[in-house]
């Protein structure tokens, strides 16, 4: 944001210097990027009035011109009559103007920021130049090249051009992003207000800022104007206005002046009159050719509209560019055909141009998200944008509207030709906060008194009343940002001087910090997973709607921004897993042909609120997959649903969790839509949810279903498992060191034919049971190893199930009728409990 020192000047006293005001504006208003010293630009550049102008004698383009400066430039060459020689070829240079000469010594204002083009005296075609008469770009007043600028104002020859035209200015460049919650400080008449608040000087808004000129009696030729508002939500507040005899010519040098100074190129009077307006009260404003908006319906009058874009519309824009509109964008367009991207750039159709004669004047107010969707998807960045996607008040738009009639009448001639038109929607008013002094102080460390607080405020025109300790303060109607008890304190912090505030260090305890045992126990997480060859990664939280739906998540259960950065960013995700899946097709084109993959992170749920805060609870999951292409899967024997189980039971032994169950999950019927999206990609027949002896839910651990592969691109041999971290946390329990056995292991396989309903869990939890009586009994330490499960295709009704039985001892060499006598101990007891046969 630019703003220029003398522009401020003409609604408050700047009374501080320069680099005080600077260095003011950094400590309370915003970071300043730049200052530019105009004036330092324009030094010797005087001006001087063309009193003889002959073709050259050698070139048939150029003139020799003789100038009158008053005899007020030191050092130059004269002729017997006092005046300086200057060669020139623009074609409007001719007897009698008032120019801007550049005389030797002088820097080119247009190169001051590159490399600087000093003048002097030399020949052109034999005839002696004494520096330059100056182009409006050569002096940065516009973009004009075609011609000398001439002086519009009354100076006499010897008057410093920068005199004439304000140009004594510093240019001071704020960063943009400090401004992003006040729409009202993207203007000169914002930022003025503001600067006089943190001088603690008192600031008056102009009288037509505060109610709207008495300018809309139709005074010209009356023309037809109808305006329809199909989409007051989008657009809460639409004004717009006719005006004829519109004369279309370039802006006064001055008002030009002002519009590049900030930033603005200089186009017409009309449109400069709307740019002006706009960098004045940070409201855009457009205008469009009548006649062509009426044309284009081959109507008698003019018809805007304003709604959404049909389906195929499409519509060519100023910058050259035609686009078709996102479907729920904010359109403006006559009785057949969108003419304007409602907010962010007019069509080229009604375009102001040269022939116009009579104009619509728009002064709109639009839903800061949809313009910020519609820049986003389009890729257009305007000043407009910029100022509509903050947030402006709708209730300065009639005052802005008058304001620019003023204008467009002074500048163009124009005359209001139609009623001005107002289709408004439900207008927000002023907040009225209440607060105390008390609650101001407490929070910013100051001892400031209710009417010190009043005065601060009423600086920038904040309506305040107090009694005692208590303020009832209403915002102005352009401060849009005014909500709460905080914003005051915030507002009275910067207008008192945040470095008035104490400098005082809070006490600290010399107690340790107390341990986040959360943040331990994902640190060792991470360390046992990646001990065993996973990977981990970090997804966003925010992931598309089409992701939910893939896997089979009800997108309505989910949290949804209502201005996302990005399509790819809609909805806060309810578990881990679908962040993983879909980087696995990626990984596997990469060239990695097996892989594990972990996250840790936090997930929520609409459905999974805390009752007392009545705010989402935050999940704290762990997800895990591991994904082999298919000649990578011919090294693993078995389904991938053991593969996965394998860092899942490593993980839980190494946190020292045991006896845990592994339950289907055909008979798990979650009641929670949260726990719903955990177990929805899951395919429930190949799916285990690993709980606690007591039942606690620890993790869902299985393979996906069919849909979920097709649709993700995922490998056949993928499984996985999501776990509750904060689970794992409460039933962690301390792990001691174990020596390596000295004595050797000796391992025994069993195998069983059972029903073939018959669980794989219970047949674990039956051998897990004989062999930790036996431990307990013999001290042995045993462990249990699945080896296979088969079914032969003639014996529906049976399975085979092969457990290897690991068995040692701590102190001594096992015999063999040991190692036979526990198995015959697990025969037998999976003979009782499960009707098993041993083989």
């Amino acid at each position: 944001m630019k703003i220029s020192v003398n522009w401020l000047k003409q609604f408050t006293n700047m009374d501080l210097p320069v680099d005080d005001l600077v260095k003011k504006i950094g400590e309370q208003l915003g970071e300043v990027e730049q200052v530019i010293n105009l004036g330092e630009r324009y030094h010797g550049i005087t001006v001087a009035k063309v009193v003889s102008c002959v073709p050259h004698p050698n070139a048939d383009k150029l003139h020799v011109c003789k100038l009158d400066d008053g005899g007020k430039v030191p050092g130059a060459t004269r002729d017997k009559d006092g005046f300086v020689q200057v060669v020139c070829g623009a074609p409007n240079v001719r007897t009698g103007l008032l120019v801007a000469w550049l005389p030797p010594g002088a820097i080119v204002p247009s190169t001051f920021d590159g490399e600087k083009f000093k003048l002097d005296a030399r020949a052109l075609r034999g005839e002696i130049s004494n520096g330059m008469i100056g182009s409006g770009k050569e002096l940065g007043i516009n973009d004009d090249h075609d011609g000398i600028l001439e002086i519009d104002k009354h100076a006499e020859p010897g008057t410093l051009f920068a005199d004439v035209y304000e140009l004594n200015d510093h240019i001071i460049e704020i960063e943009n992003k400090m401004f992003t919650h006040r729409p009202d400080l993207f203007a000169q008449l914002g930022v003025a207000r503001e600067i006089a608040g943190i001088q603690h000087h008192k600031f008056t808004s102009p009288d037509w800022y505060q109610k709207p000129l008495d300018v809309f009696d139709v005074k010209g030729e009356k023309l037809k104007l109808e305006v329809k508002n199909e989409i007051p939500e989008l657009a809460p507040r639409f004004m717009a206005i006719a005006m004829s005899g519109v004369n279309i010519k370039p802006s006064p040098i001055g008002f030009q002046s002002f519009l590049y100074r900030v930033g603005i190129k200089p186009i017409n009077n009309v449109v400069d009159v709307t740019n002006f307006v706009m960098m004045l009260t940070a409201q855009p404003l457009h205008a469009y050719d009548y006649d062509k908006v009426a044309g284009i319906d081959g109507a008698s009058h003019a018809t805007l509209t304003v709604r959404k874009p049909k389906k195929g519309e499409q519509i060519a824009l100023l910058n050259g560019k035609t686009i078709e509109p996102r479907a729920e964008a904010a359109m403006i367009a006559s009785n057949s055909k969108l003419i304007g991207l409602a907010g962010v750039m007019g069509g080229s159709d009604t375009e102001v141009d040269a022939t116009t004669k009579n104009i619509i004047i728009e002064c709109a107010n639009f839903n800061m998200y949809s313009i910020r969707k519609t820049s986003m998807e389009h890729g257009l960045f305007t000043d407009a944008v910029t100022r509509f996607n903050k947030g402006q008040s709708a209730l300065q738009n009639e005052q802005v509207l008058a304001y620019a009639v003023a204008w467009m009448n002074k500048l163009s001639g124009g005359l209001v030709a139609s009623e001005p038109h107002d289709n408004k929607a439900h207008l927000k008013s002023p907040k009225t906060v209440e607060v105390t002094a008390a609650f101001i102080n407490e929070r910013l460390g100051l001892k400031l008194s209710a009417s010190e607080i009043a005065k601060l405020l009423q600086n920038v025109e904040f309506e305040v009343e107090h009694t005692a300790d208590k303020l009832k303060i209403t915002a102005p109607f352009w401060r849009t940002d005014i909500e709460i008890p905080e914003d005051i304190v915030e507002e009275v912090g910067r207008l008192f001087g945040y470095d008035h505030l104490p400098l005082e260090l809070p006490s600290k305890p010399i107690n340790p910090a107390a341990k986040n045992e959360m943040l331990e126990i994902k640190t060792k997480i991470r360390g046992i997973l990646a001990s065993a060859g996973a990977n981990e990664l970090l997804t966003y939280s925010f992931v598309h709607g089409d992701l939910l739906d893939k896997v089979g998540q009800d997108k309505n259960n989910a949290f949804q921004l209502t201005n996302a950065l990005s399509p790819e960013l809609q909805y806060y995700r309810q578990s881990l897993l679908p962040s993983l899946l879909d980087k696995v097709h990626a990984n596997i084109r990469a060239g990695h042909n097996k892989f594990a993959l972990f996250e840790l992170n936090q997930t929520h749920g609409k459905d999974y609120i805390d009752a007392e805060s009545k705010l989402p609870i935050e999940e704290h999951r762990l997800g895990f997959i591991f994904a082999a292409d298919q000649k990578a899967a011919e090294c693993f024997s078995g389904a991938p649903f053991y593969q996965a189980k394998r860092y899942l039971v490593e993980l839980l032994s190494d946190l020292g969790i045991h006896d845990v169950t592994f339950e289907p999950a055909t008979k798990y019927a979650p009641k929670m839509p949260i726990s719903k999206a955990a177990i929805a990609p899951f395919q429930l027949e190949r799916t285990a949810i690993v709980k606690t002896k007591d039942g606690e839910f620890i993790a869902e651990l299985g393979e996906f279903r069919s849909a979920v592969k097709k649709n993700l691109k995922l490998p056949e041999f993928i499984a996985g498992f999501e776990a509750d971290a904060q689970q794992l946390l409460k039933l962690q329990t301390n792990t001691n060191y174990q020596p390596l056995n000295k004595f050797p292991k000796t391992d025994q396989d069993i195998s069983l034919k059972l029903a073939s309903d018959v669980d794989f869990a219970d047949v674990h939890e039956v051998v897990a049971e004989t062999i930790a009586i036996a431990s307990a009994e013999h001290g042995y330490q045993i462990a249990i190893t699945p080896i296979d499960i088969y079914q032969d295709a003639k014996d529906a009704a049976h399975k085979h199930i092969t457990l290897r039985i690991t068995l040692w001892h701590p102190d001594r060499t096992l015999k063999t009728e040991e190692a036979n006598k526990l198995l015959d101990h697990i025969a037998d007891a999976t003979h009782k409990k499960l009707n098993a046969s041993r083989l």
